[in-house]
Parts: C-alpha cells; structure tokens; sequence
C-alpha cells in the first residue's frame, strides 16, 4: 500500500466528505419524499457510513490487500442493499470506483469497478422500469472518470516516487564525492606538508648535524674553529624554529617576508656559503616581475633541497644558482661541480634516510604547472632546472627592487 502524503491525505478526507454527502443525500431525498421504505433507506445509509468509518480506522486494511478486498465487499453488500432500496444509491458507485481503484491490484481494481458499474446500471434501470441509453451513461462516465483519474495519479506517483531515488541517489553521491574530495584534499595536504618538512626543517636538521660534526671534528685542536661551526648550528636552528614556527601560524616562508625571491636566494646563497664548504654564486638575470606567493614560495624551496643536497652528498666545492625572468616563464638554474649521479637510477624513495628531494620538488612544481629537468652523470656535477609560468596578470607589472 501506498504512505500517505499530504495531497493523499486531502484527496482521502474529499472522498469521506463525497460519501457522507451522497449518503446524507439519499437518506434525505427518501425521508423528505416521503417514500416508502425511507426509514429503511436511512437505515442503511447509516449502516454503509458506519462500514465506511471504520475502513480508515483498522490498520489491516492499511497494509493487506486481503483485508482491504474483505472491506471493499462488505461495503459492496450494503451498497447493494441501499441500491435496491433506492435509485439515488447510485451515485455513491463513483467514491466506490476510487476505493476500488486504489485498494485493489490493478486487474482486480478494474473487474470491481465493472461489476459495480453493471449492478448501478441494472438497479437504476429498474427503478426507472426502462433500460436506455442515459440509464447506462451515468454510471459508465463515472466509472469511467475514476479509472482516468486514479490511473493518472498513480503515473505522477510513480513519477513523483522515481524523482525521489534519484533524488536520493543524487544526494548519496554527492556525499561520496564529498567524501573522496575530502580523503584526496587530506592526502594533498599530507603530500604538501611532507614537501615543506623535507624542504625545510629536514635539510635544516641535516645541516645542524653536518655543522655539529665539523665541530666535533675540529676539537680539541681547533677549538675557535669548533666554535664556529657550532654558533652556524646555532643560526641554522634560529632558522628551522621560525619555519616551525610558519607551520603553524600557516604564513608565506619567513625568507620572503618583507623582500623580493631574488633578495631571498641572494641570502640563501649566502647562508649556504657560511655554514658549509661551498661557495654559492647567485645570478639575476632578465626583468623581475612580483610572482604569487605559491610561486615564489615554490622555487624557494626547490633552491633549498637542491643546495642541500649538494652540500650533504655531492662533495661539491663550486655551485652557481641562476634566477632567470624570461616573459611567460621564471626559471631558476643549479648548478654544481659535485661527483654528479645517475637520475634514471635512483632508489625509492626512503622517508628513513631521506631521498625525498626529486619527488618532491617535480609535485610541488607540477602542481603550479612548471616542470623539473635534472642532467647528471656520475663524476660529472649535476645540473637543475626548474620552470615555472607567470600568470598573465603578472607579466607586465613594474620591475621591482631586489
């Protein structure tokens, strides 16, 4: 059985005001008659409301077909006794068409309303004591309208019903896309924050521990040299506290604070020539133009894991970066005398002993729509590239100071 809905409930509470009315009508034509019988005729009437009010009121008839075809014909016999008592039962066939329609199976439904609609037929035809045309048009129109209407109500019900799985369906998607948004913006994230530790506070760690060592190495000897060494450490740490710092605060990189990328690997480059045995040349070349922060941020820390890596494992002696503007693209150049490698052979990456530096710089630039290219050959140095586009809006604002 079909869950009642608002408009099925008015469409419900109509029919019982149609019943009442054609019972209330047949009662009070045959009192107001005077005809014979009339007190049978109320009679009966009240009989058939009392049935009809209680249809509503069991649950059985709610939910099983059964019982509602038991109700349906108990309100058929005292239809049929009313019909034969007096013709205006006549009229109350047309509530009957519908209860019969909506309770019963569909097959079903239609032989009831046939059978119904031949007994008024028949018992109006003999209240007039002739058949004719009229006689049969009434109930046959009527039968007729309530098999249209019902039938197209139940259409826009299913109709309404299949809107409302998709509707459903809809909904559920869109919470499993949210969902799958969310996991991938989760992982992105995971993804960037791993970039920006390996970036910074690992290759700054790497490089306290290279500082600590020199010191360690340096003593008893050599202890104003230890000494150096280990007031390097000391700013290499002040450094890594404030990217700690950032991290949490969610700000741009503290190097880029208050100045250009330019100014910010021209002091990268210095920082790595104090604390290391590297000496690090940095070079401007075309027209400088304001970058997003995402871009500058991003070619910042290629540079960082880039020298890093030169001073931790390339054994280099001379390394040139080269910050480049070059119209629709800024590029930034590392280059290195070290021992060099092979980069088509490189292991998996090893978050235990580190190997995260490639990787890591190709997702964060790709991720801008740039593009990493590394040339190295074992005893040969290495040489990198990174590239990225500048935004249309970017390209023709005013140079700015380095």
């Amino acid at each position: 059985m079909n869950t009642l809905t608002p408009t099925t409930r008015a469409l419900a509470w109509c029919l019982h005001l149609l019943v009442a009315g054609l019972l209330a009508l047949a009662a009070g034509r045959a009192v107001a008659g005077h005809r014979p019988g009339a007190v049978a005729v109320v009679a009966v009437a009240l009989l058939l409301a009392a049935a009809y009010a209680a249809g509503p009121l069991l649950p059985a008839v709610g939910r099983s077909r059964r019982a509602a075809a038991g109700w349906l014909a108990a309100l058929e016999v005292i239809w049929l006794g009313l019909l034969a008592l007096s013709s205006d039962g006549v009229w109350v066939a047309f509530p009957l068409y519908f209860l019969q329609l909506h309770l019963l199976p569909r097959r079903g439904g239609l032989v009831a309303v046939a059978a119904t609609t031949a007994a008024a037929i028949g018992a109006f035809a003999a209240h007039q004591g002739a058949f004719t045309v009229a006689t049969a048009l009434g109930p046959a129109l009527g039968a007729a309208v309530a098999v249209v209407v019902v039938r197209g109500y139940q259409a826009l019900y299913r109709e309404s019903e299949q809107r409302r799985r998709l509707i459903e369906e809809l909904t559920a998607t869109r919470a499993d896309l949210a969902a799958a948004q969310h996991a991938a913006g989760v992982l992105e994230e995971r993804e960037r924050l791993a970039r920006e530790i390996h970036d910074t506070l690992a290759q700054g760690l790497s490089s306290i521990q290279l500082l600590l060592r020199a010191a360690e190495r340096a003593l008893p000897g050599r202890p104003r040299a230890a000494g150096a060494y280990v007031d390097q450490a000391r700013k290499a740490a002040v450094d890594n506290l404030a990217e700690a710092r950032r991290f949490v605060a969610a700000l741009a990189p503290p190097a880029l604070e208050g100045g250009t990328l330019a100014g910010a690997l021209e002091r990268l480059c210095a920082t790595v020539s104090a604390r290391h045995p590297l000496s690090v040349g940095f070079h401007l070349t075309g027209r400088p133009v304001l970058l997003p922060a995402p871009h500058e941020a991003a070619l910042l820390r290629v540079v960082q894991s880039a020298l890093s890596n030169t001073a931790s494992h390339a054994g280099a002696t001379r390394a040139e970066v080269t910050l480049s503007y070059l119209g629709e693209q800024v590029a930034v150049d590392v280059v290195d005398d070290g021992a060099g490698f092979d980069p088509g052979g490189l292991p998996a990456r090893d978050p235990g002993t580190g190997g995260f530096g490639l990787p890591a710089m190709r997702a964060r630039l790709a991720g801008l729509g740039g593009s990493l290219i590394v040339e190295s050959a074992p005893g040969s140095g290495t040489a990198l590239a990174a590239q990225l586009p500048v935004p249309a809006a970017h390209r023709s604002d005013a140079e700015v100071r380095r």
